[in-house]
C-alpha cells in the first residue's frame, strides 16, 4: 500500500457525510503538488433541486483538477438510482460510467471516481436492468478505493463491514479519517489505533471551509505517500494534533 496510487481510484464511504468530497478534494490537491495530472468524477449526483453546486464543483473550488465532470444528476436527495425512478428520469448505465472513467483514464494521470452515500448504494442499471453499486464499478474497473470513515463510536463496524464487502470481491482498499476532531476523545484515540493498519490519512474536521489555497498547501500534511502525500509518521502526527 505504500506505493503512490495511479490510474483509477474510487472514492467511497462507510455512510453519506462522512467526507468523502473534501477527501476527494485533499487527494486531488495532493496529487497536483506531486505533478500529476487529476481528473474527478462524480457518477450520479442527487439532490440538485435545491439549486446549490453539486460535489464535482466543490472539488473544483478546492483543488482544481484538470476535469471535473458528473455523469448524471437528479433533484430529490436519494441514492442515484431511487432518485432516477422518482423523477421518470433515466437511471446510469455501469458501462457508461465504465467508459467515461476509461475515457478520462486515456488523458490523466489519476482518476478520482466519487460515489455517493456508501459502498453497496444502487448507482444505476445495468443491461439486464439489475443496479449496480460503487463496488460494482470498482471490480469492472479494476480499480482500489478509498473508504473515508468516520473517527467517532461505530466506525469501526461500519469500515470493517466495507474493507470485508471489498475483499471479498478482490479489490484493493484502505481507509481516510474524514474529520479528525479539534478536540479528541479518548473514543477517537482507540479508533485511530484500530484503523492504522489500513490508514492512509486523516482530515481535519472543517476542512471544506478552509481557503483553497491554505486547503491545497494542507493537503499533502493529511494523506500518506500512497495518496501522494507527505505524512509518513502517525506517531508524530498525534503527538502534533494531541
Amino acid at each position: 500500500m505504500s506505493a503512490p496510487w495511479h490510474g483509477i481510484v474510487l472514492v467511497t464511504g462507510t455512510d453519506t457525510e462522512v467526507g468523502k468530497t473534501v477527501v476527494t478534494a485533499a487527494i486531488t490537491a495532493a496529487a497536483h503538488t506531486a505533478g500529476l495530472r487529476v481528473a474527478v468524477i462524480k457518477p450520479g449526483q442527487t439532490g440538485t433541486a435545491t439549486g446549490e453546486p453539486g460535489d464535482a464543483d466543490a472539488v473544483q473550488r478546492l483543488a482544481a483538477p484538470v476535469t471535473a465532470r458528473t455523469l448524471a444528476s437528479y433533484p430529490d436527495p436519494l441514492a442515484p438510482l431511487t432518485a432516477a425512478r422518482v423523477a421518470e428520469l433515466e437511471p446510469l448505465e455501469l458501462y457508461t460510467a465504465v467508459d467515461a472513467v476509461r475515457e478520462e483514464a486515456d488523458k490523466h494521470d489519476l482518476v478520482l471516481v466519487e460515489g455517493a452515500g456508501g459502498l453497496l448504494v444502487p448507482m444505476g442499471l445495468r443491461p439486464s436492468g439489475e443496479p449496480w453499486t460503487i463496488a460494482d464499478l470498482a471490480v469492472s474497473l479494476g480499480a482500489p478505493a478509498v473508504v473515508v470513515a468516520r473517527a467517532g463510536l461505530g466506525t469501526l463496524n461500519h469500515t470493517a463491514l466495507t474493507l470485508e464487502a471489498l475483499d471479498r470481491r478482490a479489490v484493493p482498499a484502505g481507509v481516510v479519517i474524514g474529520a479528525w476532531p479539534s478536540a479528541p476523545e479518548l473514543v477517537h484515540w482507540t479508533n485511530l489505533g484500530d484503523l492504522l493498519p489500513n490508514l492512509l490519512g486523516a482530515l481535519p474536521a472543517g476542512a471544506g471551509a478552509m481557503d483553497p489555497g491554505v486547503f491545497r498547501r494542507s493537503a499533502p500534511g493529511w494523506l500518506t505517500p500512497a495518496l501522494h502525500g507527505v505524512l509518513d509518521d502517525w506517531r508524530a502526527w498525534a503527538e502534533e494534533i494531541g
